[in-house]
C-alpha cells in the first residue's frame, strides 16, 4: 500500500466524524424549545415560570411601589441583556455592583418595563420598584436561562384562581413602601 493512502484514509475518517458531529449538533439546534410562560402576581410579589401549564419554579420579587405601580396585562419578552447598563436622567451606570438592574435585564413589550436583578436585595418581597419586577441576581440569572425572546409574560394586579393555584391562598402583606433608587427613562 502506498505511503500516502494511510494519511488520506485517516483524514477521510476524521472528516466523516466531524461531519457527523456537526449534523448532530444542527439537529439538536432545530429541536423546538418548550414554550414557557411567566406569570407575575403583583399582590403576592411573586413570579412563576410555567411550561405546558405546569409550574417549574416560583420566585419572590419586588414590584412597583404605590407611586410607581407595575403595569398589568399580557406582554412578551422582547430583549435579553446580560450585564446591562442603566441609563437615568443624563447619567449612565455601567454593569457592576452599583448597577440597579443587577446582572440581567429581560425587557418587556411595554416600553420601559422589564424583569431584572438588583443591587438592593433587601427590596425583594416589597412594593419597592419604579414598576419593574425586581429579583435577586441569582434568581434572575436562573430565570434568564429558562426564558427566551417571544415568551409570554402575564402580570396580574388582583388575585385569580390561576394565581391562587400557583402561589397559594395567602397574599403578601400590603405595604406603602417606596423605592429609594432612581428610574431609567427606558427601564424601571
Amino acid at each position: 500500500m502506498p505511503r500516502f493512502e494511510v494519511p488520506v484514509k485517516k483524514m477521510a475518517l476524521a472528516t466523516g466524524v466531524m461531519l457527523m458531529t456537526a449534523a448532530e449538533a444542527l439537529a439538536q439546534e432545530k429541536t423546538p424549545r418548550p414554550v414557557r410562560r411567566v406569570v407575575v402576581s403583583l399582590p403576592d410579589r411573586k413570579l412563576a415560570v410555567l411550561e405546558d401549564d405546569r409550574v417549574l419554579k416560583v420566585y419572590v420579587t419586588a414590584v412597583g411601589a404605590a407611586v410607581s405601580p407595575s403595569p398589568t396585562g399580557s406582554f412578551t419578552i422582547v430583549a435579553r441583556v446580560s450585564h446591562p447598563t442603566w441609563y437615568t436622567k443624563g447619567r449612565t451606570v455601567p454593569p457592576g455592583a452599583a448597577n440597579p438592574l443587577g446582572t440581567r435585564w429581560l425587557g418587556l413589550s411595554v416600553k420601559g418595563y422589564g424583569i431584572h436583578g438588583t443591587n438592593r436585595p433587601s427590596s425583594i418581597g416589597h412594593n419597592a420598584s419604579h414598576g419593574c419586577i425586581r429579583m435577586r441576581n441569582r434568581d434572575v440569572e436562573e430565570l434568564f436561562g429558562m426564558v427566551a425572546v417571544g415568551d409570554a409574560v402575564e402580570m396580574y394586579g388582583e388575585r385569580s384562581t390561576e394565581t391562587e393555584r400557583m402561589f397559594g391562598t395567602t397574599v403578601a402583606e400590603s405595604e406603602p413602601r417606596t423605592s429609594s433608587g432612581g428610574a431609567a427613562p427606558t427601564m424601571r
